[in-house]
Parts: C-alpha cells; sequence; structure tokens
C-alpha cells in the first residue's frame, strides 16, 4: 500500500488563514480601541457639556470624536446624497438600524445639528444616561405619544435642531429590514418637517449585534435621500408616509454594493 505524499499547502489557502488571522487581530485591537476611546472622550464631552454655557462646543466634540473613532478602528464612511439638504432644515432623519456603528456614523458624518431621539428608559442608567444627555439625545415616553410629539416639537421647531429617529425602534438582528412604527412619521407631520429618508448599508459587517462591542475594520455606506415635503400631509397620512419611506430604504438596500 503506498501513502499519498502530502505537497505543499495551496498559497491561496495559507493567505486566506493569515488574512483571517489578521482580522481577529485587528477585532481585538479595535475593542480595545473603542472602549478606550468611548470613555475618555466620553468623559471630556461630559465635562465640556458642564462646565461650558453653550452646549454647542460638547457636541460639535462628539461629532469630531466619532469621526476620530472610526479613522482608528480602519472603518471608511463613505457618504452620498447630502447635495439633496438643499435648506436649513430642520428635518427628521429616518435611518434604517443595522448595528450600534449607525449611531457613530450619523454622528459623526451627517452635516448640522442633529439630535438622536432615543426611550426614556435608557436615560435612568446612570453611566449611559449622562452619555445619552451629552450628546443631546432626547428622551420620549413611547406610551405617551401626544407628550413625546410636543417634546419633539420643541426641539426642533424652537431649537432648530435636526432629529434622528430609527422608525423600526431597534436593531436588526441580521441586518434585514424591521417594520417600521407609525410615530416618527406622525410626529413629522404635526410638526410639518421633512422626512429624509437614511440608508445605512454596511455598519452591521462592521460592529455585528451580540459583538461584544467589537469593531471590525472595512467600509460603510450612509446615503441620504430626498426630503419628503409633509406640509400638506394629514395625520391620516402617516401610515402613507411611513410605507413611503420604508420602500425607498428598501430599494437602496437591494441595490448591488458599489465597487470601492
Amino acid at each position: 500500500m503506498f501513502r499519498r505524499r502530502m505537497g505543499p499547502p495551496d498559497s491561496t489557502l495559507v493567505a486566506d488563514a493569515a488574512d483571517a488571522e489578521r482580522q481577529r487581530g485587528r477585532a481585538v485591537l479595535n475593542r480595545f480601541i473603542f472602549r478606550g476611546m468611548l470613555f475618555s472622550m466620553g468623559s471630556i464631552a461630559v465635562v465640556l457639556h458642564r462646565v461650558l454655557p453653550s452646549k454647542t462646543v460638547a457636541w460639535e466634540f462628539a461629532k469630531f470624536s466619532a469621526r476620530n473613532l472610526a479613522r482608528a478602528c480602519g472603518v471608511r464612511v463613505r457618504m452620498h446624497g447630502l447635495e439633496h439638504l438643499t435648506g436649513p432644515g430642520p428635518y427628521i432623519f429616518a435611518p434604517n438600524h443595522q448595528s450600534h456603528f449607525d449611531i457613530a456614523a450619523l454622528l459623526g458624518y451627517l452635516p448640522g445639528h442633529n439630535r438622536f431621539v432615543a426611550k426614556r428608559e435608557l436615560f435612568a442608567e446612570p453611566v449611559l444616561g449622562t452619555v445619552l444627555r451629552t450628546m443631546g439625545m432626547v428622551p420620549v415616553d413611547r406610551d405617551n405619544p401626544l407628550e413625546a410629539i410636543q417634546l419633539l416639537n420643541r426641539v426642533a421647531v424652537e431649537e432648530h435642531c435636526s432629529l434622528i429617529i430609527f422608525p423600526e425602534g431597534t436593531r436588526s438582528r441580521d441586518g434585514a429590514l424591521l417594520p417600521f412604527k407609525k410615530g416618527p412619521f406622525a410626529a413629522a407631520i404635526f410638526m410639518k418637517i421633512p422626512v429624509v429618508p437614511v440608508v445605512c448599508r454596511g455598519t452591521a459587517a462592521i460592529m455585528p449585534k451580540g459583538g461584544y462591542l467589537s469593531i471590525l475594520p472595512g467600509e460603510c455606506d450612509v446615503f441620504v435621500e430626498p426630503p419628503i415635503a409633509t406640509a400638506d400631509l394629514t395625520y391620516d397620512d402617516r401610515g402613507r408616509l411611513r410605507d413611503e419611506v420604508r420602500a425607498i430604504i428598501a430599494a437602496r438596500l437591494a441595490e448591488p454594493a458599489s465597487p470601492s
């Protein structure tokens, strides 16, 4: 009986194994980078927020930190469609929600002074609540939609800030688009503020759900679609507006990824 002699390992397999090992090493490094930068920059932002009379400096520092976090972790964020934002705003940005990195990408790269909307329960947590308030996030009570709309109206109209609201209400586990809630669109109609569909694509691979705050190097795209006017809409149109925005986002997600 003759034994088959094993030749040298295939060079492609060796290269793939080496690349996978580098990816794992970078993921571990990025985890430390992310947590370290989150703690240090978050602490600085909290101090600026408490000390300075104007909150603009703290907000701009948060935007600067989000962009630096992406660069430090080897993530390239490509923005598309910013030319659609021709007016001064305010807008209601309605993005899909694939991962925690959506927040960093939108915070760092969307122009203007924008405030995220989050459920009120998150603000009760000591550390997280402080960070959310420092970032200017708006707490809303999902069980009291009228009060929530009045609060959003005060922030958007009186403070002239655009709002970022995830219509899915939570992150998708697998990147697939979840059903949209009507609340953000009812608020937009009440305030007569244009709704801007925003598509985050590729962020689920960069910061997967359940990845213990691991960030993988790579590329992601953020598409800003043309604003949809709400001035002539009524409360009864909220469902139709929701469906229109979801269809726009779904169509963009279904497109093949463009080459780098």
